[in-house]
């Protein structure tokens, strides 16, 4: 894969290329992960609250493009 500097180069690589760049950055994430401070102990249980709420009753997500709707209308 060629290198590029530019958001709008990126964007006219064929669809395999720009998979492989999402993977390639994908990947160096996962490997700087474990440099990232830890989480505190408050957010960790919030996010455990989170998800137990979320496990307890599913139905109550909201969908993502009900979501960017309201989002967008609030914010126009």
């Amino acid at each position: 894969m060629r290198p590029m500097t530019n958001l709008a180069e990126l964007l006219k690589l064929p669809v395999t290329e720009r998979l492989e760049l999402i993977e390639a950055l994908w990947d160096s994430l996962d490997a700087e992960s474990a440099n990232l401070p830890p989480i505190s102990k408050e957010l960790q249980e919030e996010l455990e609250r989170r998800m137990a709420e979320h496990e307890a009753d599913p139905s109550s997500a909201l969908d993502w493009e009900d979501v960017r709707r309201d989002l967008q209308a609030r914010y126009k």
